[in-house]
Formats: structure tokens, C-alpha cells, sequence
């Protein structure tokens, strides 16, 4: 009977020894390595390399694993030399404690303040309200007198090249370097007195006299108009709710600043 019994408590010990082998992925110098720590290294990757469109390599539980085993190895000869007892490990600690419950904060407010369809095309509809309607491709020279801008006016008038004279003498080297080249925008890209004269004029024409706003005197010419293409609401939905939560969590932070209490 004694027999029999010494013999079921070996095989119980065996059987505990094994499920506790089983949660660890080594034992180094006597110490259980858990396999939880793998896991974790795993999940930090994984979502690492999705954010940057990529995939982790085949091999990337092995290494995970030696890379468990590494670092405990490292840990205890740093515990032996009495360095996680040092006034820099537990500044560090600090720090790395810090930087992990103020990402958890955001991740968790993320969650409560999540953006919403409604929320998403309202955004969208506002854009669409700025951005819609007409075009325009313009050219422009300017200079910082408004006898400047006539003689050029002038010169335009008896056959000079706009684009030339644009490289020449603008004071917006942007647009001057590709001949006051201004490309495809809304009206409302533009300062009011810019706006206002060029969608007075038709296409091909200039402006007869210089158009005075806070950065100098334009001499605007109307390359082209046509209608606004906007992409649809579906092509740029994920660019609109990252915004979103970019702006809500901005805001949930200056919130907290000013709520709490510094003195």
C-alpha cells in the first residue's frame, strides 16, 4: 500500500513539474523564464510592424524566445553587481513607467472618446464645403512697389514673357522659380484681394492694374478654372478619423493641464 502510494505522488510531482515546465520557456541558473514574457515580445512586434505596413519574419518566435532567455540572462548578472539598486536604474524605471501608464491613458480615452461615422462625415462635409465648387490655375509677380508692378504690366502688354520675367523680379521665389506658377487651388487659398481679382478675370487674361495685399503688388494672370475634384468621403475616411482622434486627444490633454492644480 506504501508502495503505491509513493508511487502516485511521484507521478503527481511529475505531472506538476511538467504543467510548470510547460508555462516557461527556460530555466536559467535555477530561475523559471515564463513564456509570457515571449508572448508579450511577440504581441509589441506584431503591432509594431502592422503600424508600418510590414510583417514580422518566420522566425520571429525563435527569436523571440532567445531574446527572453538574453535578456534574463543579462538581468541577473545586473542584479548580482547590485545594479537595479542604483539611483539611475530606478530613475529609468521611473521613466519607462511613466511613458507606459500615459500610453495606456491614451489608448484608454482613445476607447472612450471614439470617433463616429456622423462625426467622420460631418468632417467631411466641411471640407467638401471649403474645397468644393471652382478651381483656379494662376500665375502671379510680385513685387514690393506698385511702380514696379505697372512697368511690368507694361512689358507684359508689348509682348514680354511672363514666365521670365516672373523668374526675374518676383519676390515669391516659390512660384517665381517655375514662372509664378501657382497651380490648381480654391479662391479661398488665397488673401481676399488676390481672390477677389483673380475670379474677376477669364481665362488667358491679367490683371490690368497691381493688386495690393499685405505681402506686396501682384500682377496675376488666369492660366485656367474647372470644377473642384474632390475624392469621395470613403477614399479619405481613415485620414479624417485619425485627425479626429489626433484633435480629441489634444484636447482631452490640454483639458487635464488646465484642470489640474500646479503650483
Amino acid at each position: 500500500m506504501k508502495t503505491k502510494l509513493q508511487t502516485l505522488s511521484a507521478i503527481a510531482l511529475i505531472a506538476i513539474s511538467g504543467a510548470a515546465s510547460a508555462q516557461n520557456v527556460a530555466i536559467v541558473n535555477g530561475k523559471a523564464v515564463p513564456k509570457a514574457r515571449v508572448e508579450a515580445l511577440i504581441t509589441m512586434a506584431t503591432a509594431q510592424a502592422k503600424a508600418q505596413g510590414q510583417q514580422l519574419p518566420p522566425n520571429f518566435e525563435q527569436q523571440a524566445k532567445d531574446e527572453v532567455i538574453t535578456r534574463e540572462i543579462f538581468m541577473q548578472e545586473a542584479t548580482k553587481r547590485s545594479l537595479d539598486a542604483s539611483d539611475e536604474y530606478k530613475t529609468q524605471i521611473e521613466l519607462q513607467r511613466q511613458a507606459v501608464l500615459i500610453r495606456l491613458l491614451i489608448a484608454d480615452e482613445q476607447k472612450k472618446s471614439g470617433v463616429t461615422d456622423a462625426e467622420i462625415k460631418a468632417e467631411y462635409d466641411k471640407y467638401a464645403k471649403e474645397n468644393g465648387g471652382k478651381e483656379y490655375k494662376a500665375r502671379h509677380i510680385l513685387v514690393e512697389k506698385e511702380e514696379t508692378a505697372k512697368a511690368i504690366i507694361a512689358q507684359l502688354k508689348k509682348g514680354g514673357k511672363f514666365e521670365d520675367i516672373a523668374k526675374k523680379q518676383s519676390k515669391d521665389t516659390g512660384s517665381g522659380a517655375n514662372g509664378g506658377d501657382l497651380d490648381w487651388a480654391n479662391a479661398a487659398s488665397y488673401v481676399k484681394e488676390f481672390s477677389d481679382a483673380m475670379v474677376a478675370l477669364t481665362k488667358g487674361k491679367m490683371t490690368e492694374t497691381p493688386v495690393k495685399s499685405q505681402f506686396g503688388y501682384h500682377v496675376i494672370r488666369l492660366e485656367d478654372v474647372r470644377e473642384a475634384k474632390l475624392p469621395s468621403m470613403d477614399d479619405v475616411k481613415p485620414q479624417i478619423k485619425q485627425q479626429l482622434e489626433q484633435q480629441k486627444i489634444a484636447k482631452f490633454q490640454e483639458d487635464l493641464r488646465k484642470s489640474a492644480k500646479v503650483e
